[in-house]
């Protein structure tokens, strides 16, 4: 993987504001326009998402990027809970349920596989400065 300077290159956070900015638009319309703490709620839990992409990315280390990646996962779980219960009351199509749903999974997927690699990256970088380490005593 290339070396990536800033967040607003990654793929995962075009896709979670995306997604933030699509459920904005969805808000300005009724029922959601209406229902003030829903309509909170979600796009609480959608611009979470690409938050908690760029507060990690900006400490600038890979443990606490890979803690907020976790925390930009748990926002993506608890966005599809939200279109979920907005779907099962008859809130908001099927067809914007299927189009969030899809999109919200595909990144969490996305944000998962980039922690499995940074975790495997980092579990080498230590496994190599141990080694550097022990071959000097």
């Amino acid at each position: 993987m290339a070396k990536v300077d800033r967040f607003e290159d990654l793929d995962i956070w075009k896709l979670g504001v995306s997604i933030a900015v699509d459920v904005y638009l969805l808000c300005d319309n009724e029922p959601l326009k209406s229902d003030w703490g829903m309509k909170d709620q979600i796009r609480r839990a959608a611009c979470s998402i690409s938050d908690n992409i760029a507060e990690g990315f900006e400490y600038n280390n890979n443990p606490d990027f890979i803690r907020y990646l976790k925390y930009a996962k748990g926002s993506c779980g608890e966005f599809r809970n939200k279109i979920t219960i907005l779907s099962l009351a008859g809130k908001i199509s099927n067809e914007t349920f299927d189009t969030f749903y899809s999109r919200s999974f595909e990144l969490s997927s996305k944000i998962k596989s980039l922690i499995d690699y940074l975790k495997k990256f980092e579990a080498a970088k230590n496994t190599n400065e141990k080694t550097k380490l022990l071959g000097n005593v």
